[in-house]
């Protein structure tokens, strides 16, 4: 098992016991994403699987729809990518993506693997559950999110309806890392529904 399916199959499990500890009246809560639910956290997720699968002309395996039941379709969207991961040739191979040319692999780390850790702490927040980020992904995440060029700020930059980051949320320099991370993503570290 390559690093990368590793990291993912990490993040996958957090996500996954952020899912099951939703209670089934919390699913219709306010998240901090602007207009989504709790439920709806879940349906992105569910998405930005699919968006993996379909370079590669495949898309998601039958399953309830995330309406009906939220850890199935993730369960189901998760086993579909770690087939990708978990063959070494459909990791490996080279695709077209917004980010320019990569491998499978890459693809699915900078994206889906790492929208499951943000996501994570919005479907934490949203439910009341420990919202604490990883320190050694925050660490990891603290360059990167340093250097988000302003037009992934932009709504629809990267077609109709698709807003990647928020403006960004001032918070004091001497801010925990979580909170000055969270705020560079557009999230206000002090969200409550």
């Amino acid at each position: 098992m390559s690093e990368i399916a590793d990291r993912y199959r990490t993040r996958a499990d957090i996500f996954a016991a952020k899912i099951a500890a939703v209670a089934p009246g919390q699913w219709s809560n306010p998240s901090p994403c602007a207009e989504w639910t709790s439920r709806d956290v879940v349906g992105h997720i569910v998405d930005m699987h699919a968006a993996m699968l379909s370079p590669l002309g495949r898309s998601l395996s039958p399953a309830p729809p995330v309406e009906e039941d939220p850890a199935a379709a993730f369960a189901s969207a998760r086993a579909d990518v770690e087939s990708l991961l978990t063959d070494p040739a459909a990791a490996a191979r080279e695709i077209d993506t917004p980010g320019g040319r990569m491998s499978v692999e890459r693809h699915i780390d900078q994206v889906v693997s790492a929208d499951m850790v943000l996501h994570g702490w919005d479907l934490a927040r949203a439910t009341g559950q420990d919202d604490t980020i990883d320190p050694a992904e925050l660490e990891e995440m603290w360059p990167a999110v340093q250097r988000i060029p302003e037009e992934m700020r932009i709504p629809g930059a990267f077609g109709p309806g698709i807003v990647v980051f928020g403006p960004e949320v001032a918070v004091p320099g001497d801010a925990p890392l979580q909170h000055r991370v969270l705020g560079l993503l557009g999230r206000d570290p002090h969200w409550s529904a």
